[in-house]
């Protein structure tokens, strides 16, 4: 878990390894969920609704 400048608290999965590679971080803020690349975290987040991040979670589990 990190915690930006801003004060948004970011999360990595628990599987994710020390070198952070090939991960995501996200945080939540009130109803939207925003999502990062861990190796690029000054770089571009794509903001979901909370509905369409866990959509999409549970699609991944699927896969």
């Amino acid at each position: 878990m990190r915690t930006s400048s801003t004060g948004t608290v970011w999360r990595k999965a628990s599987r994710s390894n020390e070198s952070g590679d090939a991960c995501i971080e996200v945080a939540a803020n009130g109803d939207m969920v925003a999502i990062r690349d861990s190796r690029d975290t000054a770089g571009p987040k794509i903001v979901v609704s909370r509905g369409d991040f866990r959509g999409l979670a549970e699609a991944l589990k699927k896969s």
